[in-house]
């Protein structure tokens, strides 16, 4: 329309649509949530207990159960000439100091001289007749290479100690960190020491905390 001198009157615009601003300011809403969580997932340092196993059963299971506790993980054999001793003292070494602060990790593996040819329920009943294994066992696996599962890629790189035999042991501590590996010359006695301490530290802890 035309004012009175003739001019043509101009309304008042608004630079943006106001029905756009609400589902804008919930899209820029959303974006900074996923950010915050993206940015934490990276912060994050996976450690051992992070990553998911099969477990002898076939049943995908989180090492996260294991959190707060000491773990020696050791790649296991039924036909190697370290089976017997190793096999006794694990179950000795599991007997005395778990299943509470500590836990035997056992990972079949036919990587090394083929000597854990069998299926896993035959492992398992190997394991569970012939030594009264009651430590938690894992489906057979491989450990070193490139095709090793994710969690042993997670002990190797921390500790720069790949497998090249059966029986390698690798103590983690309660929060899933890797403190030492050994290999299959070094026998479970000796290394019990180094287990207890980091089961005594965990008892104390809870003691202090009573």
């Amino acid at each position: 329309m035309l004012d009175p001198e003739g001019s043509v009157e101009h309304q008042p615009a608004s630079s943006f649509p106001k029905v756009l601003l609400i589902p804008l300011a919930m899209l820029l809403a959303i974006a900074a949530l996923l950010l915050l969580a993206f940015s934490a997932t990276r912060q994050k340092e996976p450690d051992f207990y992070t990553f998911k196993v099969v477990n002898i059963r076939g049943k995908l299971v989180s090492l996260e159960k294991y959190r707060g506790s000491v773990s020696l993980v050791v790649n296991v054999a039924s036909e190697c000439g370290y089976t017997d001793s190793h096999y006794k003292a694990l179950q000795q070494l599991q007997r005395d100091l778990g299943p509470y602060h500590f836990n035997v990790l056992a990972f079949p593996c036919n990587q090394f001289g083929q000597q854990e040819p069998d299926s896993n329920k035959e492992i398992e009943s190997f394991a569970r007749k012939t030594y009264g294994a009651s430590f938690p066992m894992f489906s057979k696996i491989t450990v070193s290479g490139a095709g090793a599962i994710p969690a042993f890629k997670y002990l190797i790189d921390s500790t720069g100690e790949e497998p090249t035999w059966n029986f390698w042991k690798y103590l983690v501590d309660p929060n899933g960190k890797v403190v030492k590996a050994w290999d299959s010359t070094v026998s479970v006695e000796e290394i019990r020491p180094h287990v207890t301490e980091l089961v005594r530290k965990i008892i104390l802890k809870k003691k202090d905390e009573l």
